[in-house]
């Protein structure tokens, strides 16, 4: 198995060489990471300019590794033209949950996402983190487990894999959450008197159980199966029934 591995936190992220490390378990492994932090940003491509990708800065325990200067779409499609036959896309493992809402805005569900887009399976994996630094060593095992539990099936495309800050064993499957949350803009100073502002979301509703929500906040590791198809299928029953 040919599996291409990228993230969203950039080449220099700890999750990174954690999530290629353990993914060298079930085949050849291929790091195309941006050079850069690229948080939240979703499905961006870059159209205005070229794209382009040097060996990675950083060693990867013996794996071909590269860096783009680009999203992490970027570096799922550049990846896929440059090295033939990938069947796995690996997204992760990022610092932070992509729960609920997140999907919409997430650069590693985004990745996994863009992966399925040309054909390819795609899977993000995400920790939820705190005060204190993660500790990817006494994550492995759980992400051991969980790739356990997916790697080895054709399907679904698209997985949403989401790991508490202290994961207590058990994995699960849900439900995306689409429970409603606060979207706030905060207005802030700088040291100059400058105005800037921070977008924030606050989960205003209490979680549903059976959800990506839950689950981490239980201490469980959530595996959520995702579609491409943004069709609203109710709805288009109804209104094609009526007609």
């Amino acid at each position: 198995m040919k599996i291409l591995v990228t993230n969203d936190d950039g080449i220099y992220s700890p999750g990174l060489l954690c999530l290629a490390k353990q993914a060298s378990r079930y085949g050849e492994v291929i790091v195309m990471a941006p050079d850069v932090e690229q948080s939240s940003m979703g499905q961006a491509i870059t159209s205005s300019k070229p794209i382009s990708y040097k060996p990675s800065p950083i060693h990867f325990d013996g794996l071909e590794a590269y860096r783009v200067n680009g999203t992490p779409s970027d570096c799922v499609a550049l990846g896929l033209h440059l090295f033939e036959d990938v069947d796995l896309v690996l997204s992760g493992i990022n610092l932070g949950s992509n729960l609920g809402n997140s999907a919409w805005h997430s650069g590693t569900l985004s990745a996994a996402r863009q992966a399925v887009l040309f054909g390819v399976r795609g899977i993000a994996l995400s920790v939820s983190v705190g005060e204190t630094e993660t500790d990817f060593e006494a994550l492995e095992p759980f992400v051991q487990d969980a790739l356990e539990e997916v790697v080895g099936n054709k399907e679904p495309e698209l997985l949403n894999i989401n790991f508490p800050r202290s994961p207590r064993g058990q994995v699960v499957w849900t439900n995306q959450s689409v429970r409603q949350y606060d979207g706030k803009v905060i207005a802030q100073s700088d040291p100059m008197g400058r105005s800037h502002f921070w977008f924030t979301v606050i989960p205003i509703e209490p979680v549903d159980e059976g959800s990506d929500r839950w689950a981490v906040k239980t201490g469980k590791t959530s595996i959520t199966p995702m579609v491409l198809d943004l069709t609203d299928n109710e709805y288009l029953k109804k209104i094609n029934g009526s007609s």
